[in-house]
């Protein structure tokens, strides 16, 4: 299965594709949005600001989209899984839409959230497989779907209870970091990757 890490400048390529090694799988890294659609698996990677990375999607938008929607799957971690929801108030100009809803600024007064908080599972039995209970943030900005039913984990930051992870079909998103959540987290990329590989 081929896996393509699309590089948007976000950084954190390197201990993700060391994850995603791990698996059993050497990802190749893409800084074209086009030519990363030629892939089995598309992950959008975390870190930076959604305007930036808005903006390296660009004019490869609605390839991306219809990919997706296609059946292409697509793992998307932090700022990858906010750029699978329409906008954000960060700014910077739509995601992709796969998602509805907006992404906001976290509800708490210490913002940046940075470090270990707790998953409760909802529905999907991923998190149980793999032993995941707590995973690693570092986040200001959190999904609010339209349809929470694609809620599968809920975290919570503060009193502002937000969507650990999302899924839908093939696509995942997860807010977390799971490349930094030890053991638990590279064994949920390598159950994802499982449960997609064709």
């Amino acid at each position: 299965m081929r896996v393509t890490l699309f590089d948007y400048g976000a950084g954190n390529i390197h201990s993700l594709a060391k994850a995603i090694a791990r698996a059993g799988i050497q990802p190749t890294v893409e800084p074209d949005p086009l030519r990363a659609l030629d892939t089995d698996l598309l992950v959008l990677p975390g870190v930076g600001a959604f305007a930036q990375a808005a903006g390296r999607i660009g004019p490869a938008r609605d390839a991306l989209r219809a990919a997706i929607e296609a059946g292409l799957p697509c793992l998307g971690i932090c700022l990858g899984m906010q750029l699978l929801f329409d906008d954000s108030e960060e700014g910077g100009g739509p995601g992709l839409g796969v998602f509805s809803g907006r992404v906001t600024r976290l509800r708490a007064t210490e913002v940046p959230q940075i470090g270990w908080n707790a998953i409760e599972p909802a529905g999907d039995r991923i998190f149980e497989r793999v032993g995941l209970r707590e995973a690693y943030y570092a986040n200001s900005y959190v999904c609010r779907p339209v349809d929470e039913r694609v809620v599968i984990g809920w975290s919570e930051h503060q009193g502002d209870r937000y969507p650990a992870a999302v899924r839908r079909d093939a696509v995942l998103g997860v807010q977390f970091h799971p490349e930094k959540s030890s053991e638990p987290g590279v064994r949920l990329i390598a159950d994802y990757l499982g449960s997609v590989r064709r």
